[in-house]
């Protein structure tokens, strides 16, 4: 028995899958292929069945389409803000920033903080 492939990338699989249905294979042994390549918990027998739908119908990409989404309120401008106020005051934490910011949820303030800014707490 080959080496299974641990955590493949969705495209990845999905690449398998339109390359075994271009060859003509049933959905139940695409299904099989994979589980023995990936593991038995690399893709639902359903979404097995929708991908192969999918190609059948035309569909010849196997990335995520882009979806719409609320827009991010991390700007460039926003984050220069931030900086600016954390260097006037070093001893600045989350809960002071959310009282200046407060069109900005805290989660979105941390991220920006410690993610695009690299400050940590000591």
């Amino acid at each position: 028995m080959f080496k299974t492939i641990a955590d493949p990338a969705d495209c990845e699989v999905r690449s398998v899958i339109r390359d075994l249905n271009a060859n003509n294979a049933k959905q139940a042994e695409i299904n099989r292929q994979l589980v023995e390549i990936y593991d038995e918990n690399v893709i639902t027998d359903g979404m097995v069945r929708k991908w192969v739908r999918q190609f059948n119908d035309g569909r010849t990409n196997v990335h995520d389409e882009a979806r719409s989404g609320r827009p991010s309120v991390a700007n460039d401008g926003l984050v220069a803000k931030l900086n600016e106020k954390i260097r006037k005051n070093r001893r600045f934490t989350i809960r002071m920033l959310c009282d200046e910011f407060p069109q900005i949820s805290k989660t979105v303030l941390h991220e920006n903080v410690t993610n695009r800014l690299n400050y940590r707490k000591r």
